[in-house]
């Protein structure tokens, strides 16, 4: 296992505590000097708040550790491609490489709808590594919003069962 996979799986594993509190599984984790300094998942529904991104949440906590809001020297291992607000503090934070799960071709500003990391025209562009584990990171938010469209038809069928 490659140190990017095995990140990646720490990344999956903040992601499957986002789904197990009902949230969008995605996981975040910062590393700096091949340690993990800062672990992230998807909040926003239960924070009752936007910004709750799970990268947003790792980049506070990385900035905190570092006692710094430049995150010079790290790399950030996300299950799935940042939006443009993530993908903004990315940039905004120097940090110089993201590691990409899968993509998002509905929201996705690494690539897929924008691509912000690598906009020459930003005092900053992120070296970025795409489909490490894609099919795990792919395979986890397939089967949440399976399984939420499944507890919606279920709680449509009990509504008119009455």
């Amino acid at each position: 296992m490659t140190s990017d996979e095995k990140y990646m799986r720490a990344a999956l594993l903040q992601a499957k505590k986002a789904s197990a509190i009902g949230e969008v599984p995605i996981g975040c984790v910062i590393v700096y000097e091949d340690k993990i300094i800062a672990r992230g998942y998807n909040r926003r529904t239960i924070d009752q708040n936007v910004l709750s991104h799970a990268e947003i949440n790792a980049i506070k906590k990385a900035c905190k550790y570092m006692g710094d809001w430049r995150l010079e020297g790290c790399t950030m291992y996300v299950t799935l491609e940042p939006c443009p607000m993530c993908a903004g503090a990315i940039v905004q934070a120097r940090i110089p490489r993201v590691v990409i799960g899968c993509m998002n071709p509905k929201a996705g500003c690494a690539g897929s709808i924008l691509d912000m990391l690598h906009e020459e025209r930003f005092n900053h562009q992120v070296e970025t590594e795409i489909g490490i584990l894609e099919e795990d990171c792919s395979q986890t938010m397939k089967q949440f919003f399976r399984e939420l469209r499944e507890k919606k038809k279920q709680k449509l069928e009990v509504a008119n069962a009455l």
